[in-house]
């Protein structure tokens, strides 16, 4: 029997913070070779586009894939978990509201190890929209946030934002209309816009920040401008064969000699203990993040668990025979 569970399954059954258990575990677990992952891949079709991308971890018995069509009038994703054991599939789960969250605790899990312990942090945060949610989420669950200044471009957007997630986080949250201001003596700094042009500049970061960049995932999109890359002293990413292939924040710096692939850290290592991440306050940290399967895979478990637990979801009876 395989199960299916709808977008409604899944905001009621995955938290933050088991999601952010789940995916710095998978990281873990990749350190020590329990886990492979393949990058994401594209068919360009003339209406839209077609995206794949898979792994497996033993560590759980599972694989599976998501894949995600983007046509108008929208994207829709899907997650098919299968089990290691025998390659039954498990699961068919709707995954918008599962690649939000989950987008959202890696982020977060980088936070835990990249950005300083303040008792209070400031956050500064570029964008508003459905993903630049669930990082403020996230980094709310592993750091304490004082204060939040979002920048996007339309005021009104911005300005509800703000109103929206100061009720959901209980933290204070402002609109800033400058951003300049909204980078400038931040502990922590996220990127999550669709934006081609870089929004961050270098010049504006403090020692000691932080930085999530987590909105664009294609060659031809920069959130970054090159002197954030040439200013951080830790780079750490999720793949570096999937930045190799979907990263325009890494692609101008690499084209002009001022960065090297050997500069970079997977946050598997730093998860698992192999590498020490942050080693000094006044460090400027870089996590680049761009999805990768990994996180979906190891999401979708617990909610596909957590389904069996309380008998939720449809089963359905694939390939019987005739």
């Amino acid at each position: 029997m395989t199960l299916y569970l709808t977008e409604q399954h899944v905001t009621e059954l995955l938290t933050m913070d088991e999601a952010i258990l789940a995916v710095e575990g998978a990281f873990a677990r990749q350190a020590m070779g329990e886990v492979t992952v393949q990058p994401r891949r594209r068919l360009h079709l003339p209406a839209g586009t077609f995206h794949t991308m898979a792994a497996a971890d033993l560590g759980l018995n599972v694989f599976g894939i998501k894949t995600y069509a983007s046509f108008a009038p929208g994207t829709r994703f899907v997650v098919m978990l299968y089990s290691a054991a025998n390659g039954n599939l498990l699961a068919i789960i709707e995954a918008d509201r599962l690649g939000q969250i989950r987008t959202g605790a890696t982020a977060g899990v980088a936070a835990k190890y990249l950005a300083r312990r303040e008792a209070d942090i400031k956050v500064g945060i570029f964008g508003s929209g459905w993903q630049a949610e669930t990082q403020l989420q996230a980094l709310c669950a592993v750091r304490h946030v004082r204060a939040v200044k979002v920048y996007s471009r339309r005021e009104d957007k911005r300005t509800e934002f703000a109103r929206r997630m100061m009720e959901m986080l209980k933290v204070d949250v402002s609109a800033c209309d400058d951003p300049q201001a909204c980078a400038e003596d931040q502990d922590v700094i996220i990127t999550a816009t669709n934006s081609l042009q870089p929004v961050l500049k270098g010049a504006w970061l403090s020692p000691g920040t932080h930085v999530n960049a987590v909105g664009s995932n294609l060659l031809i999109r920069r959130e970054l401008d090159e002197e954030v890359i040439t200013r951080s002293d830790l780079i750490v990413v999720e793949s570096v064969e999937q930045c190799q292939l979907e990263s325009g924040d890494f692609l101008f710096p690499l084209q002009k000699g001022i960065f090297r692939w050997e500069q970079v850290v997977e946050i598997s290592n730093i998860a698992a203990g192999v590498h020490a991440g942050r080693s000094d306050s006044r460090q400027i940290t870089l996590f680049k993040s761009l999805g990768v399967a990994l996180e979906d895979i190891a999401t979708a478990a617990v909610v596909y668990h957590k389904a069996i637990e309380l008998g939720l979801g449809t089963n359905i009876n694939m390939w019987q025979p005739s």
